[in-house]
């Protein structure tokens, strides 16, 4: 039965001082994703209202409906992505299991880096994922133009870089490459071989 479900916003105040990210920055970005939380409950009280009073066949239900992927997508793709920074960073070791199927999937770590740094430096928003698929174990890096649109139905994402402009522009302006490099440095590597591990448990 569908009933309202009260999502909460993660904090990551832990990330402020993240060297290449000012902490203005971080703190917009962090507003931004609350942001997202706070409208997932209301679409999900939405749908409820709309269902419980019979008004699936209006226009506010399908605006809602559509809409719920957007908001909801937008939550957990900002989790993810501050999930996976860390102060300092942390290094992929190539012995790593990771590390080890990562080359083999790419030939090597610097290709894979290579074909994820050139994916978020295209022109355009959205998000670059390094995604495991569930059935093959075959690993892709991925664009996801917006929220909704362009994720690999059953599969795991492992890494997520945020590269919409709120993510960099306050700092960088038209400079996502410097972003990129700095969020290279930052990546905690430990959180995604956890999501690797569990996706391959």
């Amino acid at each position: 039965m569908l009933h309202a479900m009260i999502y909460e916003a993660k904090k990551f105040d832990h990330l402020l001082g993240l060297e290449g990210f000012s902490d203005e920055l971080l703190k917009n970005h962090f507003t931004l994703y609350e942001g997202y939380v706070t409208n997932t409950n209301k679409a999900v009280d939405a749908i409820v209202n709309l269902l419980d009073h019979d008004k699936t066949g209006t226009p506010e239900y399908a605006e809602v409906m559509r809409r719920f992927g957007w908001e909801f997508n937008g939550m957990r793709l900002h989790e993810l992505y501050f999930e996976n920074m860390m102060k300092g960073g942390s290094t992929l070791e190539a012995e790593s299991e990771l590390g080890k199927k990562i080359i083999k999937e790419f030939g090597s770590l610097e290709r894979w880096e290579k074909h994820f740094r050139a994916t978020g430096a295209m022109r355009g928003i959205g998000w670059v994922v390094l995604y495991q698929d569930d059935v093959t174990g075959t690993m892709y890096n991925v664009w996801i133009n917006e929220h909704n649109e362009g994720h690999l139905t059953g599969a795991t994402p492992l890494l997520v870089m945020d590269v919409f402009e709120h993510a960099y522009m306050i700092q960088y302006g038209l400079k996502k490459v410097d972003y990129i490099e700095v969020f290279m440095k930052n990546i905690c590597w430990h959180v995604v071989s956890a999501r690797f591990a569990q996706a391959n448990a």
